[in-house]
């Protein structure tokens, strides 16, 4: 599977918004902020704006175009609101639900937990960062990866991160359960996904 190895800084700067896991005032963006930031001193025609939004939902979630088109095509054939549906999908990514729960610093990071092996969803290894959680499911770590030097970090990252309403974290036992389907209205990703939606309907 492809990921992208772009520098994160490159992208805050390209979008106008802090999107890696660097410490604050460690960014580039953050530290010449106002400076570099060309890209957005002039006005975006309608497509650019909406390629814009795209590319900023695709660099958020670590999701590469053909998957990513992917899920727009699954969300647009789904009941309810296009843009929401996406949403939805986006964030019951086993990445995106461990990263939410407190796992890893980045989404990226947890990525590499789940790459690795360390990861498990009710008591089940599973490797697949795109693996779409459920209402119900339990996430936690391997009781072998537990003794592993980089726990120790994630036990400290634990409870440093406000856990959204569809999520349950257990801070003593490192693990969290998806208590309901994620709703878009809980969610402040800075993403206009109606720019989105209108973008792939043009194409």
């Amino acid at each position: 599977m492809s990921r992208d190895i772009s520098p994160k800084c490159k992208a805050c700067r390209k979008f106008g918004m802090k999107m890696c896991s660097k410490p604050p005032g460690k960014c580039a963006f953050e530290k010449k902020r106002g400076n570099r930031n060309t890209f957005f001193t002039r006005r975006l025609s309608d497509h650019g704006a909406q390629l814009k939004e795209k590319q900023k939902a695709r660099v958020t979630y670590g999701i590469q175009e053909r998957q990513f088109r992917r899920y727009m095509n699954i969300a647009g054939s789904s009941e309810g609101i296009t843009g929401d549906k996406l949403i939805q999908i986006l964030e019951s990514r086993l990445d995106n639900v461990a990263y939410r729960l407190g796992f890893g610093e980045s989404r990226h990071q947890v990525r590499q937990w789940i790459n690795h092996g360390h990861i498990t969803v009710n008591e089940k290894k599973v490797d697949i960062p795109s693996y779409q959680t459920k209402p119900g499911d339990k996430i936690t770590f391997k009781e072998s990866s537990r003794k592993k030097t980089f726990f120790d970090t994630v036990t400290q990252a634990m409870g440093s991160r406000t856990v959204p309403d569809w999520l349950q974290s257990d801070n003593s036992d490192i693990s969290g359960i998806v208590l309901k389907m994620p709703e878009i209205t809980g969610i402040d990703m800075g993403i206009d996904t109606r720019l989105i939606v209108e973008y792939y309907s043009r194409r």
